[in-house]
């Protein structure tokens, strides 16, 4: 079978290692016969076979290959081990290096680099000054763009996107239809997917998860096994961790905390420096607020409000339009649905 390209006797230095100007002997694909092309250090770069291309300036070294109907443009840079192929496109000063591997329908483009052992595939789209290394894993069709990283063994995937300065590193997942940007952070074991939204300041890490159309950000941190679903938010200084769970469409806000096995959901909001832990729920459209707690199994809900310093615990419930504060305390099994608790005890 005849070559379709050979290389020419125009060659520059690039990197301390000689490179040739390459031209095609046929036409193929998009290729006319005589075409100049880009640059590579030796046949073993580029394929002879199927309609794989370097133009431009590009430069392909190394043991770095080109193969299938890849095509490498503009001045990108493709070199170590790296392999383009199936139906991938690399242009822009894209560089692919390291053992990184881009295929399938996958565009490498801008500034953005792809190296260590990383892989960008389907229709993933890596560009601007975004980076993508480590073992970490982009495809579907995805897109991570702007400053963001991706790496170590993150997976990214499904139609996320990952922009801004955003990070998403260790063994974190960000999928579906979820948006991480700003400068979020999303690591460890922690799963960003369906349509939820990381952004601001915001982590998610350990195994914490954030779903559904939830939303978190300013500086929010949800770590352990905290889940944020739903519509539920999560904003300002608050943290979620624990086993918690906040869901609906919750609130968590301000420097307020939600910990342990505790369940905020419905309208419920949490704000100020509250804090709900243990086992206890707030939900409906509950509030608590200012430096109160919520603990034990406790439960406050329907449009009860507990605020000031006031404390609940135990299996006490506060609901209906009740309010508890100051510096009140609810406790074992009492029972508040209306009036007013400002001070001392109220048990049962």
């Amino acid at each position: 079978m005849m070559d379709k390209y050979k290389l020419t006797e125009e060659t520059k230095v690039v990197a301390g290692v000689t490179v040739h100007r390459i031209q095609a002997l046929k036409s193929f694909g998009d290729v006319a016969e005589g075409d100049s092309g880009g640059w590579v250090e030796s046949e073993a770069n580029l394929s002879q076979e199927g309609t794989c291309w370097v133009c431009g300036k590009a430069v392909v070294f190394g043991y770095a290959k080109v193969f299938g109907n890849a095509k490498v443009s503009g001045d990108a840079r493709v070199l170590g081990d790296a392999r383009v192929f199936g139906d991938a496109r690399v242009f822009g000063y894209a560089w692919v290096c390291g053992y990184a591997q881009v295929y399938g329908n996958a565009c490498v483009s801008g500034n953005a680099q792809v190296y260590g052992n990383a892989c960008v595939s389907g229709n993933a789209q890596v560009y601007g000054n975004a980076w993508v290394f480590g073992k970490a894993c982009v495809y579907g069709n995805a897109w991570v763009y702007g400053n963001a990283w991706v790496y170590r063994d993150a997976s990214v995937y499904g139609k996320a996107r990952v922009y801004g300065a955003a990070r998403v590193f260790e063994n974190a997942c960000v999928y579906g239809n979820a948006r991480v940007y700003g400068a979020a952070r999303v690591f460890e074991n922690a799963r960003v997917f369906g349509d939820a939204q990381v952004y601001g300041d915001a982590w998610v890490s350990e195994d914490a998860r954030v779903c559904g159309y939830a939303w978190v950000c300013g500086y929010a941190w949800v770590f352990e096994n905290a889940c944020v679903s739903g519509n539920a938010q999560v904003y300002g200084n608050a943290c979620v961790y624990g086993d918690a769970q906040v869901f609906r469409g919750a609130c968590v806000s301000g420097d307020a905390w939600v910990f342990g096995n505790a369940r905020v959901y419905g309208n419920a909001r949490v704000f100020g420096s509250a804090r709900v832990f243990g086992s206890a729920m707030v939900f409906g459209d509950a509030q608590v607020s200012g430096n109160a707690r919520v603990f034990g199994d406790a439960q406050v809900y329907g449009k009860a409000c507990v605020s000031g310093d006031a404390r609940v615990l135990g299996d006490a419930r506060v609901f209906g339009d009740a309010r508890v504060f100051g510096y009140a305390e609810v406790s074992g099994d009492a029972l508040v649905h209306e009036g007013d608790i400002t001070s001392g005890e109220y048990k049962q």
